[in-house]
């Protein structure tokens, strides 16, 4: 089963799950107050997860390494290709 398979069906169940507990599917008689948190909880899952990825994000590219060797390493490279097109005849700007 793919990835997205996975988060569907996971999907799937905690809609179901939500949907027969605040539409009182499945007769339970739930007090007014936990009515009152389920109703905004798929909003606050959202925006619970929303907030998540982006720190995730912010942290990654907060810490993104720096490959000073390599990129000395590509730059003789190029240097290198640049002077042996220049020996065949091609110009750089």
């Amino acid at each position: 089963m793919t990835k997205f398979a996975q988060w569907l069906w996971g999907l799937l169940l905690l809609g179901s799950v939500w949907a027969a507990l605040t539409l009182g599917a499945l007769g339970l008689e739930l007090p007014s107050v936990c009515q009152e948190v389920l109703w905004p909880l798929p909003a606050y899952l959202l925006v619970s997860t929303g907030c998540y990825e982006l720190d995730t994000m912010g942290y990654h590219v907060a810490t993104f390494h720096d490959y000073e060797d390599t990129a000395r390493e590509l730059q003789s490279q190029i240097h290198e290709a640049r002077a042996d097109l220049a020996l065949r005849g091609m110009r750089f700007w």
